[in-house]
C-alpha cells in the first residue's frame, strides 16, 4: 500500500482552467481533478509541461505552479507562494 505524501487533503474536483507556459503565451484548457491548499492534480491534452507555468482558474487569482509528477496527460503540480 503506498503512503500518502500529501501535505495537506485533497478535494476531488472537476473544473475548467487555463494553463499559461509564459509572458505572452495563449492559455491552453485544461480540467483540474482534484486540489488542495498545497497544489493540484491537471488533466491537459497534447501539451508539453515546463517545470514551472501559471494555472489560471475561473475563480479567483492565478497561481504560479512546480511540476511534480507526469504520467501522459496528467500532471501534479505544487502550487509556489
Amino acid at each position: 500500500m503506498l503512503a500518502n505524501r500529501r501535505r495537506s487533503e485533497r478535494v476531488v474536483c472537476r473544473r475548467l482552467a487555463k494553463i499559461q507556459f509564459g509572458t505572452g503565451s495563449l492559455p491552453r484548457d485544461c480540467v483540474i481533478t482534484d486540489i488542495s491548499v498545497g497544489g493540484v492534480k491537471v488533466v491537459a491534452e497534447h501539451l508539453e509541461v515546463p517545470p514551472e507555468f501559471t494555472l489560471i482558474f475561473s475563480e479567483g487569482l492565478p497561481r504560479h505552479c512546480r511540476l511534480v509528477w507526469r504520467i501522459g496527460c496528467e500532471f501534479g503540480a505544487e502550487f509556489v507562494a
